[in-house]
């Protein structure tokens, strides 16, 4: 199965795995040597941040 290019970017990925305290296994295995249990917390974790960041754009919109 041939995986797609990734929707977030290195950054974003970086800073949740630091937030969620598995950025040390990234940097010593790479991404693949993440537990699922962590990779599906960080999903989690920017649809989060999604939701927030449109959230204030809402907010934003309706103010104007």
């Amino acid at each position: 199965m041939a995986r797609r290019g990734g929707v977030m970017s290195s950054r974003l990925k970086e800073e949740i795995a630091k937030e969620l305290g598995f950025y040390d296994v990234v940097q010593r295995e790479g991404w693949g040597g993440i537990r699922a249990r962590d990779a599906g917390n960080m999903v989690k974790r920017a649809i989060e941040l999604a939701e927030q960041s449109l959230a204030q754009q809402g907010n934003q919109n309706s103010n104007q």
